[in-house]
């Protein structure tokens, strides 16, 4: 039922994309936008004649199959996430702007579950939201574990990119803020219980604005995944948490020294988990998750750090087995 409900939404979007991209010779992302903002304020936007009365009685007649009050927030997430998987494919999207896949977020959102305690305030900040994939996905996965709704903030400089994130957060109804902001800059939202990401790989360009970060390069430019990790810890409350998608050796590159140095300082490094090798088309492009836990309230070095390797999720008696061992060294390392 939520499949077929599911293609019957994204069907919608996407005659309406085919429709205005044929109207208005734009991409397939804009088009998409355009679509969600339709939707939203149920209308079509017309300027200059454009689209025509056609086109526009056409649109009018897909807008009334929809209605977003009565579609469950997961169903409209998947939609919208056929809809950028046809975007990425049909403008080429930056490999840096692609969606993070459903089976990390869901992840990150058992890895969550697993540190705070199901009756503790719950609030989220993904430093590099993108289109808002990873943090919609832990959100509709933790909301029914828990009674107080979860507040969500989350952080981009790209305006295609945050126009899709509160599309996405519209039709699902998600209590989230969104804020158009490059994620080195001050943050001004209220602190936040947990932190997540799935960090940009690369430098970060303008050294003269990092010059204050504890983990810029000592020479050049500096890694943008060590700036931003930090500049998300330091919005925590004392003994938040940190889950973070990282390149697997993180801990092996020329920057390696500033970032564990800094961390030693900020945050307890609580776990390192590499995700299955079969989610990447080679090893220099893995990742791992990284687990940290900011200082202050409860928090204390694990005795163990959690180390390991998921494996894939086909396996189910591996994944599971697993699991059972995280569950195990939450039990005895962390307190709730």
């Amino acid at each position: 039922m939520a499949q077929a409900e599911t293609e019957t939404l994204f069907k919608v979007l996407d005659q309406s994309v085919t429709i205005l991209r044929q109207q208005l010779s734009v991409s397939y992302i804009d088009a998409l936008i355009e679509t969600g903002d339709n939707i939203l304020g149920q209308t079509v936007q017309v300027e200059n004649g454009q689209p025509d009365s056609a086109s526009v009685a056409k649109l009018e007649k897909l807008y009334q199959t929809v209605t977003l009050s009565k579609i469950e927030p997961e169903t409209s997430r998947r939609a919208l996430q056929l809809a950028l998987l046809k975007a990425i494919h049909d403008d080429r999207v930056d490999p840096n702007h692609q969606m993070t896949p459903d089976s990390i977020g869901l992840l990150t959102a058992y890895l969550i579950s697993k540190l705070v305690a199901p009756d503790e305030e719950l609030s989220l900040l993904d430093i590099a939201v993108g289109t808002g994939n990873l943090l919609t996905t832990v959100i509709n996965q933790l909301q029914p574990t828990r009674q107080a709704t979860i507040q969500g903030y989350g952080v981009d400089n790209d305006d295609d990119q945050l126009a899709i994130a509160a599309m996405s957060m519209a039709f699902q109804r998600s209590q989230v803020e969104l804020f158009h902001q490059d994620g080195i800059d001050p943050l001004v939202m209220p602190k936040t219980t947990v932190a997540i990401g799935d960090l940009p790989v690369g430098y970060y360009p303008l050294d003269e604005r990092v010059t204050n970060f504890k983990t810029k390069a000592t020479n050049g430019h500096s890694y943008v995944h060590h700036l931003l990790m930090e500049q998300a810890m330091s919005q925590l409350q004392p003994g938040g948490w940190g889950v973070f998608l990282v390149p697997t050796n993180i801990f092996q590159s020329q920057e390696a020294q500033g970032l564990l140095k800094w961390m030693s300082s900020a945050a307890y490094l609580q776990g390192l988990l590499n995700l299955p090798k079969n989610l990447f088309l080679d090893e220099k492009s893995r990742k791992s998750v990284v687990v940290l836990q900011k200082h202050g309230e409860k928090a204390q070095q694990a005795a163990k750090v959690l180390l390991g390797e998921f494996p894939s999720f086909e396996d189910t008696r591996a994944f599971e087995a697993f699991t059972a061992q995280i569950d195990a060294w939450v039990g005895q390392n962390i307190k709730r």
